[in-house]
């Protein structure tokens, strides 16, 4: 039976998920566990699919607090077998397993693809023959539109991405929109912008340059970035990053779409930096030369416009940067050994 929709009374999103039947792939990962927690409040019967592969951001420490509340399966979403029992009876999928290093991708090519494009097909033909009437909310990603011919970006801007990882998250994507208008399974993708705060890997820096400037400041270590650090950001709080997922995967104007959830304040990375530190109260900056392998695909300034999105859900950003670096801050003081081995920390510091 189809689930009902929120469309018009948007404010009763939160009461959908109520006793509804939800998947989240890579759900013991960053967002994935934060957006498992709201779900776990709002009463939903959520299935957690993780592969718990190390290099990645799964880490059961994540599920901490609501582990009686969530069922877990520890499996891979490249495994078509595993896709095609798990997906059956859940009336909202949030598919948020992926390889999200642009570096990696690059050095690494087919895992990324296999990750990121043929574990898509893999679901979605899941959903296709055993649930054509779920929903999927998929996270796409800014990366998709490469370097930008303007600013704040659009979901009309060119697709046009400037490494694999990009290449593949497109891919991923638009399998998803083909899914909907071909096969009627319900997919919309939410391209966000830099996702930070609790829960994120932090152990290495090939996620995402702000956990690993995190990191670095807590440490009170040196925290390079590269070249003038006038290039321009918007950042979401993992929170915010959750809403915005709820709502999508409650409303059916989200359907066949593409939409951009981003911040509503643009900062640059020496400012941010600046930030960071004062907040942390330890760490120092360095400004350096741009590597080569990572210039060939840096993209420059980027930030977003998010006015679709909010139009149709309702969703804003409600936490400032300097109140998520500061709850970002508090939590990892707090777990820091849950997050970063005395092996990885020696490694930094020498």
């Amino acid at each position: 039976m189809t689930p009902p929709e929120v469309e018009e009374g948007r404010d009763d999103y939160r009461d959908f998920y109520r006793g509804r039947r939800v998947m989240i792939t890579g759900g013991a990962g960053f967002i994935g566990s934060n957006l498992a927690r709201q779900l776990a409040i709002l009463g939903a019967d959520t299935l957690i699919v993780d592969s718990l592969i190390p290099e990645y951001g799964g880490n059961l420490f994540n599920l901490h607090g609501i582990e009686d509340r969530v069922r877990l399966n520890i499996a891979d979403v490249r495994m078509q077998s595993s896709m095609e029992a798990l997906v059956r009876d859940r009336d909202v999928i949030f598919n948020l397993a992926g390889q999200v290093s642009h570096i990696d991708s690059m050095q690494d090519p087919y895992t990324d693809l296999e990750i990121n494009c043929r574990a898509q097909l893999s679901i979605l033909e899941a959903c296709r023959k055993y649930n054509r009437q779920v929903r999927v909310v998929f996270a796409g990603t800014r990366q998709v539109y490469g370097r930008p011919d303007y600013l704040p970006v659009d979901e009309k801007h060119l697709v046009r991405p400037a490494d694999i990882n990009g290449v593949n998250k497109a891919a991923g994507e638009y399998y998803h929109l083909l899914y909907n208008n071909v096969f009627d399974i319900r997919a919309c993708s939410l391209r966000l912008t830099n996702v930070y705060g609790p829960r994120q890997l932090i152990k290495h820096n090939r996620q995402g340059f702000i956990g690993w400037f995190i990191r670095l400041a807590l440490e009170g270590a040196e925290i390079q970035v590269f070249g003038d650090g006038t290039q321009l950001r918007d950042f979401v709080y993992v929170d915010d990053a959750a809403d915005a997922f709820l709502r999508a995967g409650a409303n059916g104007a989200c359907d066949g779409e593409v939409l951009n959830v981003g911040g509503d304040e643009t900062v640059s990375h020496r400012d941010l930096v600046r930030v960071l530190v004062e907040i942390a109260g330890s760490g120092s900056v360095r400004f350096v030369e741009w590597p080569a392998d990572k210039k060939r695909i840096d993209i420059g300034s980027f930030y977003s416009d998010s006015s679709r999105f909010r139009g149709i859900t309702g969703w804003r950003p409600r936490v400032t940067l300097e109140e998520g670096l500061r709850q970002t801050l508090a939590f990892y003081r707090e777990h820091y050994k849950q997050y970063v081995t005395e092996e990885a920390r020696d490694e930094v510091l020498r």
